[in-house]
């Protein structure tokens, strides 16, 4: 097979545009980025009497919010994300209903499968917060693993795992579908939502928001949340913000259609799968990353330091990104309003996937379903995954600039736990107490002094 022939996908810079309405001369809040993030708070602010506009620098969903692997994980979560994951999944099963199945929600359970009893003792320190949180996670042993991921059918010498643990209401979505539905369902209900439109700079007149400038001209607002996954840091530089977030490219593909031998996700130290409702498997390298090497990567080395040592035999590190990418040397750091900006110059985001992963997540397929072999590869893909230094995001107001509300930095997490934060954003714009406690998600815990607790690895 040869693997650098493969197509790419999920999504180009080329797909039809489908949203373009008018721009608005005054909204109460633009949003900038048309992903999960930004449409789940779009459609909840609209369900709230606000009128809204997302504006999106290329495609609805072309970047990462279509680009990851489709889980809807409880399993494994950061303390402080647990509970708004666990309302995620409620809300992500209500809204599937509302747009006739079609995100391809289903529950199937999340495995974290453990080689080693080593390995297992560190899954299993997860448990004391899952029991807080009164979900309901076990630990399984190697038979129970072994009827749950089909043993017997499995093959012969098939990798042996010694035990998991498992979340078995957790569930998954067809994330190239899904955001498109929720961003119809979104504009069906007063969403204005407009694609090929970057918002080049904020307009701000002493010291207070009052809109922004996007290249089909100015909207006014008071309010303007910042989703732009990869490019926010970009974006926030631009006037003087500081958010201490890289992009690092996760490469992701899709087999043919092959025996179901598990109905839900799951991931061990090399390989993570998961079923798809096409009857494949979706592949990645768990942890395993590239990180081209930038101007931000050296502005923000000493806070990467403890999760970069902690994970560096998972991570490659390449000299520089490719060129119009967020953090490569040649990419525009200022711009005025009546210039075109690094948005308009990459209107999609589409790295070229990992062709050495690929193989490698073959490989390690094979070992596991020996019955199967390595798998037929359907499609092969890249995304550029907004992390940050403790693995959690930032979802909060910008103390500098009154009106600017940002939450990026989702750290290969956004796509589950998307719904959530699109209420509690809805409840942030109104100015309202969000129902959760966010104070893990707060601005300023980059430079309050406070020491960064790293979330779990996935």
């Amino acid at each position: 097979m040869n693997i650098h022939s493969l197509p790419t996908g999920p999504v180009q810079s080329d797909k039809p545009i489908q949203f373009s309405d008018d721009l608005p001369e005054k909204v109460d809040v633009v949003i900038i980025g048309g992903g999960v993030i930004g449409l789940f708070a779009a459609l909840y602010m609209r369900r709230n009497g606000l009128k809204v506009v997302v504006c999106e620098k290329g495609r609805i969903a072309c970047e990462q919010s279509s680009r990851n692997w489709g889980w809807i994980r409880q399993h494994g979560r950061d303390r402080a994300e647990l509970p708004i994951m666990m309302e995620s999944t409620r809300l992500w099963e209500q809204v599937d209903k509302e747009v006739g199945g079609r995100t391809g929600f289903k529950r199937g359970g999340i495995c974290y499968l453990a080689s080693s009893e080593a390995k297992l003792a560190k899954r299993s320190e997860w448990l004391e917060t899952a029991k807080e949180c009164q979900l309901d996670t076990k630990i399984l042993s190697k038979s129970e693993v072994d009827r749950l991921i089909d043993r017997d059918n499995r093959g012969e010498g098939a990798h042996e795992w010694v035990g998991a643990t498992h979340t078995p209401n957790d569930a998954r979505a067809e994330a190239w579908q899904a955001i498109p539905a929720i961003a119809e369902l979104a504009h069906s209900e007063g969403v204005s939502i407009i694609e090929n439109c970057a918002v080049r700079v904020l307009d701000v007149a002493g010291g207070k928001l009052q809109g922004v400038v996007t290249e089909q001209g100015t909207i006014k607002c008071e309010q303007v949340l910042l989703a732009a996954g990869a490019w926010s840091s970009l974006f926030a530089k631009r006037h003087g913000i500081n958010i201490p977030q890289l992009s690092v490219r996760s490469t992701v593909c899709q087999t043919e259609a092959l025996p179901e031998f598990y109905g839900g996700n799951a991931a061990d130290e090399n390989l993570a799968f998961r079923r798809r409702n096409d009857g494949g498997y979706n592949l990645a390298g768990g942890a395993r990353s590239d990180c081209y090497i930038g101007r931000d990567s050296f502005r923000h080395f000493w806070k990467y330091l403890p999760v970069a040592s902690a994970h560096l035999p998972d991570i490659t590190f390449r000299l520089s990104a490719p060129k119009g990418f967020p953090d490569a040397w040649s990419t525009d750091r200022k711009w005025s309003g009546d210039e075109v900006s690094p948005f308009e110059k990459m209107r999609v985001l589409n790295p070229e996937p990992n062709r050495k992963q690929v193989e490698i997540m073959r490989e390690n397929f094979a070992k596991r379903f020996p019955v199967v072999g390595k798998p037929k590869v359907k499609l092969a893909w890249a995304g550029m995954i907004d992390a940050m230094p403790d693995v959690v995001p930032i979802v909060d107001r910008v103390p500098q600039l009154d009106g600017l509300v940002i939450a990026t930095g989702m750290s290969g997490h956004g796509f589950g736990i998307g719904p959530g934060f699109g209420k509690i954003l809805s409840e942030i714009v109104q100015s309202k107490t969000p129902g959760h406690d966010m104070k893990r998600f707060r601005f300023s815990r980059f430079t309050d002094g406070s020491k960064l607790e790293v979330g779990p690895d996935i």
